[in-house]
C-alpha cells in the first residue's frame, strides 16, 4: 500500500464565521508586514493565529497544526484524524498530514513554504523541539519573530469582529441572568455553574446555528473560592452573607467575552459594604478613564491613585482589564492591551478592553472575600462604549 505523507481531503461546504473579504482583509494587512520586513512565508502554529488568519481553530491532542501564509497561499496543516473538517472551517487551502512516518507535519509545511526561505514564526509559541524540527526540514535563511506583530494587527478590531464581540457580550449577559435566578442558600457552586454554562449554550446555538459550539465556561464562586480571580468551580453550597463571584465567559467560533459581577447572598455586612462600593467606584473610575490616546500604564496609575487614597491598593490582584478578540483561557492573549503599570500601548478607536477591578481581602478581615466587577468597551473616536448589560453593584446583586 502506497502510504502518502500528506494530501487534500476536501469534501463539504465551507462554513466560516466571516465572509471570505474579512479573512481577505486580514491576510492583505499580514502580507504587506511581512513585504515589509523581508518574510517569505509564515508558520503559525498557534490557535489564535491560525483561527484568526483561517477561522480554523483545532484541537491538538497532543498534534502539531499550523497555518502556512505565503504571498499567493494561505494553508491550514492539519492532522489526519480530523478529516475534511479543517477545509470546512479554513477560509484557504487545507493539507491533511499523515501519522505513518514521524514528521510528516514538517513535510507538508515544507511543500508550501519551499526551503531555504526567510521564515516568520510565533516564538512566544513554538516549543523547542518543534523549532528544531523547523530549522531541520526548512533549512530558513533567517527566521523573524511575527508574535508581535500580529499581536498587534489583532488589537484593532473589524467592524465584523466589533459585530461578534457585541453578540458575545449579550450572550454573557444572559449566562448572569440564568445565575442570578438559581442562586440561593443551601445550592452547589456547581449547579449554578451548569445554568450559567447551559443558558449561554443554548443562546448562542439560537443566534448562531451554523456555529461549531465548544469553550464556554462559568466559574462561580462563593465564600473564601472567591479569592482568586480564576479559581474553579467546586462543590462547596452557598451560605446566608456569603460573597459570591460571576464569571460567565462565552465562546463563539474562537471569540472570548466575559461577564464578571460580585454578589451576597441575602445580606452583605457593613464591612463588605463598604469595599464592595469602593470597588464599584474605582470601576466607574476606570471605565471614564478608557477613551483614545490614554494609555495603557496612564489608565492604571490614576486608579492605582483611586484605591491608595482609600488605603485599598495592598488588595489589587492583578492589572486592570485586557484586550478581547480570538483569545480563551487556554490560547490567545494580546499582552499588549492589558491595563498594566509595564504596558505603554495607547489607546485608539476600534480597540476592545474591559474594565474589571479585583480587590482580594483575607480571610479573618473585615470584609473578606475577592471582589470583582468587569464590563467590556469599545473604544470610540471620542471614548467608550460600553456593551455590557448586566448591572453591578449592591443595589441588584444582594441575591434574597
Amino acid at each position: 500500500m502506497d502510504r502518502p505523507e500528506f494530501y487534500r481531503f476536501h469534501q463539504g461546504e465551507k462554513t466560516l464565521p466571516f465572509e471570505p473579504q474579512e479573512y481577505e482583509n486580514r491576510l492583505t494587512r499580514l502580507r504587506t508586514d511581512m513585504q515589509t520586513r523581508g518574510i517569505d512565508a509564515c508558520v503559525f502554529t498557534s490557535m489564535h493565529n491560525v483561527a484568526y488568519y483561517s477561522g480554523f481553530l483545532y484541537c491538538a491532542f497532543g498534534r502539531p497544526y499550523a497555518l502556512v501564509v505565503t504571498q499567493t497561499e494561505d494553508v491550514t496543516i492539519a492532522a489526519g484524524i480530523d478529516a475534511a473538517q479543517p477545509w470546512r472551517r479554513s477560509h484557504g487551502d487545507n493539507i491533511t498530514y499523515t501519522d505513518w512516518q514521524r514528521n510528516n507535519y514538517w513535510r507538508a509545511v515544507l511543500s508550501v513554504t519551499g526551503a531555504g526561505k526567510t521564515i516568520g514564526y510565533e516564538a512566544d509559541h513554538l516549543i523547542l523541539t518543534q523549532s528544531d524540527l523547523m530549522g531541520n526540514f526548512l533549512s530558513p535563511k533567517a527566521t523573524v519573530d511575527v508574535a508581535p506583530m500580529t499581536m498587534r494587527q489583532r488589537m484593532h478590531k473589524s467592524a465584523a469582529e466589533i459585530a461578534l464581540i457585541r453578540s458575545c457580550a449579550q450572550v454573557a449577559d444572559v449566562g448572569g441572568y440564568a445565575i442570578k435566578d438559581v442562586v440561593k442558600a443551601g445550592t452547589r457552586e456547581i449547579d449554578v455553574a451548569m445554568a450559567g454554562r447551559d443558558a449561554m449554550e443554548l443562546e448562542i446555538a439560537k443566534q448562531f446555528p451554523d456555529a461549531e459550539y465548544r469553550d464556554t465556561w462559568v466559574w462561580f464562586q462563593s465564600g473564601i473560592n472567591t479569592d482568586g480571580a480564576h479559581n474553579p468551580v467546586t462543590g462547596r453550597m452557598l451560605q446566608p452573607g456569603d460573597i459570591l463571584s460571576l464569571n460567565t465567559f462565552p465562546m463563539i467560533s474562537a471569540y472570548y467575552a466575559a461577564l464578571e459581577r460580585t454578589l451576597f447572598v441575602e445580606t452583605v455586612d457593613p464591612a463588605s459594604l463598604k469595599i464592595w462600593e469602593a470597588n464599584v467606584a474605582a470601576h466607574e473610575f476606570g471605565m471614564g478613564l478608557l477613551k483614545p490616546g490614554a494609555s495603557c500604564a496612564e489608565v492604571t496609575e490614576q486608579i492605582n491613585t483611586f484605591f491608595a487614597e482609600r488605603d485599598l491598593l495592598q488588595y489589587r490582584t492583578f492589572g486592570y482589564g485586557h484586550s478581547f478578540g480570538v483569545l480563551s483561557h487556554y490560547y490567545g492573549r494580546e499582552a499588549g492591551l492589558e491595563l498594566r503599570e509595564d504596558t505603554d500601548t495607547v489607546l485608539a478607536p476600534g480597540m476592545v478592553i474591559s474594565m474589571e477591578p479585583m480587590l482580594t481581602v483575607p480571610e479573618g478581615t473585615p470584609g473578606a472575600g475577592g471582589y470583582r466587577e468587569h464590563d467590556i468597551l469599545i473604544i470610540t473616536e471620542n471614548g467608550n462604549e460600553n456593551i455590557t448589560g448586566y448591572p453591578y453593584g449592591p443595589e441588584f446583586n444582594v441575591i434574597s
